[in-house]
């Protein structure tokens, strides 16, 4: 049992044709605009990470170069130097005590000319140690003004104040070690040594001062308010900074679970291994404390450019995720809105298109059901337009065609007759043809016949010869009868030039090979042409080219051929003419063409396709076999002969000849 097909009408498969490609673009454009957004919103992440890693270094060498100035300037000025060169302590803490207060540094102490402590800011009570080591002071010393970042060590810090040391303190908050102080030796300070001369230039000792970065809440967040501007998701910081200390954070505003700093906590493994090790830059994603952040680490490099601790910026992932879900959002939603027009455009456009293709189906069906002549109204400018003017032309060409066959009927017999007419002379054709092929077959038959004959010939025209020459001898040149018998000569030498042009004919001659110079053979020809015919009146035109050699044939053959061909082209001019012999190499000199043209009479068309039958000929006294023998000659030679002739203008034989 065969179920029905189902049938679609054409408004539903407009309507899906056109709905496909749009789905498949927006499902494109939908893949595309996900794999560019989180593409573009990535490298924004993280070209953004590395600005902002930039700005913090920026921030940080900012604080630097605050410490520097305040270090350099308060060294030059000028109650500075006469207070240290006289050795007042109270001088130089009315000096240096203010200033430490007012520009916030953690240590500011001056040392003499050979590097004994003179007095310490913060811890007055301890001088007259040796500082000479120091390699910041050291420096200073020598004339240069030093800043930088430095560990300085835990004796040396213990010197600068019990305040400072418990600052620099660090309580691990880590799983390892939560709550107990992590095993540090110094703490790192941002560092400056500037040294202090007299008005002479003379060096009189030096000033050092420096920030603690151990614990410093001011530093971190004050990066952070540069660098992220208190940008705020969900109530919480988007970004944070911190300041390492070789692997431990010693000053962060990165929170741990409970709100608290997370002061203690360690690098990450590949971190460590890339930044603190090889002193390079990390920029990536890296899971932070308790949340995964985007994150960018810059080595912290002392005076020597080892690296002794790092700059850390970092912000939520989560901010960079938020803004790609309200970036797909609204690309979806932005899809979706064009996916509703496009369908309603598509509906729209299926039933606008199926209805000129609907009143065409009507109209067909009336063509049909034998109506003829039908004809559509649709207009448009479009496919459609053109279908429907198809189908006018259609319905008036099917009119046309029926009044066609029925006028075809009518001369169907008549063509009948003129297709058996020529039918009747193609048959007529074909039996001349064979006609044809039966006179060839005979004259092949008559060749050998005539080698026949001649053979046979030749014996008694020899004893004739014989005979007649005998009777020339004997009877005298005054005899009556001595006339008749000259006759007899001359005609046995001509029966004898017969039964040689029947021999030649029919190839019985065997070819003998030799090199034949062909340029040398035809200006002998014209040479002595003038002894078997008369020239008068004919202009003899010999060129022949230089690069024509040597051929391989038959010399004897070859003179016949072309001798042949010259006196029928002294024949061919009664009353004078131009006799032009040439020669040329063709085909890069591998076969020489002999040209023997006439100004003379011509041959007419109808002969000139028969000139080298046997026994055909035109003149009065000829045989007829003169071309056909020099036909056979240069086939046998691998050549070939050809004529061109214009009737009242002259003919031109030409023979076309191999090297060998």
């Amino acid at each position: 049992m065969n179920l029905p097909r189902l049938r679609f009408p054409i408004k539903t498969k407009l309507t899906v044709a056109t709905l496909i490609p749009l789905a498949l673009a927006i499902l494109i454009c939908g893949m595309a605009g996900v794999f560019i957004l989180n593409a573009k919103v990535a490298a924004q992440a993280q070209e953004k990470v590395r600005y902002d890693l930039n700005v913090a270094r920026e921030a940080y060498q900012n604080e630097l170069s605050r410490i520097y100035d305040v270090v350099k300037l308060t060294a030059s000025f000028g109650r500075t130097a006469e207070t240290i060169a006289s050795g007042d302590q109270c001088a130089v803490a009315d000096t240096l005590s203010p200033l430490r207060a007012s520009e916030h540094l953690d240590i500011l102490a001056a040392v003499d000319a050979s590097g004994k402590v003179i007095f310490r800011t913060n811890n007055p009570e301890l001088y007259g140690d040796e500082k000479g080591k120091n390699q910041f002071v050291a420096r200073a010393l020598k004339g240069e003004v030093v800043s930088g970042t430095t560990i300085l060590p835990s004796p040396e810090l213990a010197l600068e104040g019990n305040a400072l040391v418990r600052q620099a303190r660090v309580v691990g908050s880590g799983p390892n070690s939560p709550g107990a102080p992590l095993p540090m030796n110094g703490a790192m300070f941002l560092f400056v040594a500037a040294p202090v001369k007299d008005k002479a230039g003379n060096l009189l000792g030096a000033l050092y001062g420096g920030v603690l970065l151990n614990n410093n809440k001011k530093i971190v967040d004050k990066i952070k308010s540069i660098v992220y501007e208190g940008a705020q998701l969900n109530g919480r910081d988007v970004g944070n900074s911190t300041i390492f200390q070789g692997d431990i954070r010693i000053a962060t505003n990165v929170p741990n679970t409970d709100g608290s700093r997370a002061i203690g906590t360690r690098l990450s493994t590949p971190v460590y291994e890339r930044v603190l090790l090889k002193g390079a830059k990390w920029v990536g994603r890296a899971f932070v404390v308790n949340d995964w952040y985007l994150t960018a680490y810059e080595p912290i490099l002392s005076l020597q450019g080892v690296p002794i601790g790092a700059i850390y910026v970092g912000m939520l992932e989560s901010h960079y995720s938020a803004v790609k879900i309200d970036m797909a959002v609204l690309l979806s939603f932005v899809l979706l809105v064009s996916g509703l027009v496009g369908f309603s455009m598509a509906g729209f456009l299926g039933r606008k298109l199926a209805q000129p293709i609907k009143e065409l189906d009507h109209l067909a069906r009336r063509v049909a059901a034998g109506e003829r002549n039908v004809q559509s109204s649709i207009e448009s400018r479009d496919e459609i337009g053109d279908l429907a003017g198809r189908f006018n032309d259609m319905s008036r060409s099917l009119m046309e065609r029926e009044d066609s066959i029925i006028e075809l009927n009518r001369s169907l017999e008549q063509k009948v007759q003129i297709r058996t007419a020529e039918l009747e002379e193609k048959n007529r054709l074909l039996v001349q043809t064979r006609e044809e092929l039966l006179r060839v077959e005979k004259l092949a038959a008559i060749g050998e016949l005539a080698a026949g004959v001649a053979h046979e010939i030749n014996n008694p025209m020899a004893i004739i010869r014989g005979n007649t020459e005998l009777l020339q001898l004997s009877v005298p040149e005054d005899a009556s009868n001595r006339e008749e018998v000259d006759t007899i000569f001359q005609q046995v030498k001509r029966v004898e030039r017969i039964v040689s042009n029947l021999l030649k004919f029919a190839r019985r001659e065997q070819m003998e090979h030799g090199a034949v110079r062909l340029n040398e053979l035809l200006h002998e020809i014209m040479g002595q042409i003038g002894h078997q015919v008369s020239l008068k009146g004919i202009e003899v035109v010999e060129q022949y080219s230089e690069h024509v050699a040597l051929v391989e044939g038959d010399g004897d053959q070859l003179r016949q051929v072309f001798t042949n061909l010259v006196l029928n082209a002294v024949q061919a001019m009664p009353d004078g003419g131009v006799l032009t012999v040439r020669s040329q190499a063709v085909k890069s000199g591998d076969l020489y063409e002999v040209k023997v043209a006439d100004t003379g009479v011509g041959i007419a068309l109808e002969n000139l396709r028969q000139v080298f039958n046997p026994f055909y000929t035109t003149k009065a006294s000829g045989t007829g076999l003169g071309l056909s023998v020099s036909y056979g000659i240069v086939r046998e030679h691998g050549g070939c002969i050809d004529v061109e002739s214009v009737p009242g203008v002259g003919s031109t034989f030409s023979v076309v000849l191999p090297r060998s």
